[in-house]
């Protein structure tokens, strides 16, 4: 596997993580909680979109 697949495959783990927290947010019924996971689903897509940009040999990542 080549490290632009193996980028590709980083970056489909953390888009599908960052979907899994989202839902778990919508489910969570303590409001500092759900809070917690949106944050967290953000912080791993903004991560998804650098490791993207440096996969498809973009070298400014993304802001």
């Amino acid at each position: 596997m080549s490290e632009s697949d193996e980028l590709r495959s980083r970056v489909q783990q953390m888009r599908a993580k960052a979907k899994d927290l989202k839902d778990e947010a919508e489910r969570a019924a303590d409001p500092d909680e759900r809070r917690r996971l949106k944050e967290k689903a953000r912080r791993i897509e903004s991560e998804s979109e650098q490791v993207s940009g440096m996969a498809s040999g973009d070298i400014y990542p993304m802001k």
